[in-house]
């Protein structure tokens, strides 16, 4: 090579240099994503995040990176995946429900945690309080305990003169044991008789249903990572069983329950979207108050009343924002 050429590419090279480095220097913001089902069941939660993200400016890939990771509906893995997002040090933890929250709590005291969705986050520990939530978290409450009443009153709506009910919680969530205190507390306001069964395991559903097999005339399902992930077979059972159901969330009943009723998940992942930015741009979790739902949905599934031989009374099908046929 010719010594002017050499000189040439050598200042070029020199050039170009400062550059690359800088650019590698130049960490793009990481979130870490901590679901509790599978990739494909929070698809719909999921799209809407990152929908919401993207009209926020925030694209994976381009100016953000999400590390995704899916817990599948084992309590046991949050603490893992928590943990393995902390040595990743990622810039925010993004997570749900309440064994999530509470997972990422106790793995970091430093890295900013958002929850799209919890339960009842000051009555599990998740936040000091909505207002002043402090520490390095925030999100988003579902008030799942709050609407217990309304729940029962619904579903008595559809099987007039209900005395005997059956709720199926995860025993280790602090959520579902408080809402299923909840769940006995409005039953004996409504005189309805509850028997309460806890399941821990994927293993456990057949024999809770074994368990409360004539023992019940309708069945309440506590939302919780385990029941989601079975929703499919905790239905098909239900139907064998001839049990009208009540769940939190409609994604229960797109799945073959009868009705459910709560706050619009979807939605909520959006707002979570919207807490992520601020955070993103240097806000402290410590000082946005926890959110709470803005939207109620009571969802009905025409299909699986009509397998039970059930009507579901005209007034009950005007109010419902959603009926599945």
């Amino acid at each position: 090579m010719r010594r002017r050429e050499f000189i040439a590419l050598l200042a070029g090279s020199t050039a170009v240099w400062p550059l690359a480095a800088r650019a590698q220097a130049v960490k793009m913001p990481t979130i870490g994503l901590m679901g509790s089902g599978t990739q494909a069941a929070q698809s719909q939660w999921t799209s809407a995040f990152l929908d919401r993200l993207r009209e926020l400016g925030w694209i994976d890939g381009r100016n953000i990176a999400i590390e995704y990771r899916w817990a599948e509906g084992r309590n046991e893995r949050f603490a893992e995946i928590a943990d393995e997002l902390v040595r990743l040090k990622v810039d925010v933890i993004v997570t749900h429900n309440t064994p999530g929250p509470l997972a990422a709590k106790k793995a970091t005291s430093v890295i900013p945690i958002v929850f799209a969705t919890a339960g009842d986050p000051v009555g599990t520990g998740i936040v000091a309080s909505l207002a002043r939530p402090g520490g390095n978290i925030t999100g988003l409450s579902g008030q799942a305990p709050d609407a217990v009443e309304r729940r029962l009153e619904l579903l008595r709506e559809v099987v007039p003169g209900l005395r005997r009910l059956a709720v199926v919680s995860d025993v280790d969530s602090p959520l579902t044991v408080l809402e299923t205190s909840e769940v006995q507390k409005a039953a004996r306001r409504l005189a309805i008789e509850v028997a309460a069964f806890g399941i821990r395991r994927d293993q456990d559903i057949a024999g809770a249903f074994e368990a409360f097999r004539d023992r019940a005339e309708a069945l309440y399902v506590t939302a919780n990572p385990i029941s989601f992930t079975n929703r499919i077979r905790i239905n098909t059972f239900a139907l064998a069983a001839r049990l009208p159901t009540m769940y939190v969330v409609r994604e229960y009943v797109e799945a073959g329950g009868l009705m459910s009723y709560g706050p619009n998940w979807p939605s909520m992942w959006r707002r979570a979207a919207d807490l992520v930015d601020k955070v993103l741009r240097g806000a402290k979790p410590a000082d946005i108050p926890v959110e709470q739902p803005t939207r109620f949905d009571l969802v009905l599934n025409l299909t699986t009343a009509k397998a039970l031989g059930l009507k579901i009374p005209d007034k009950l099908l005007a109010l419902a924002n959603e009926v599945i046929e």
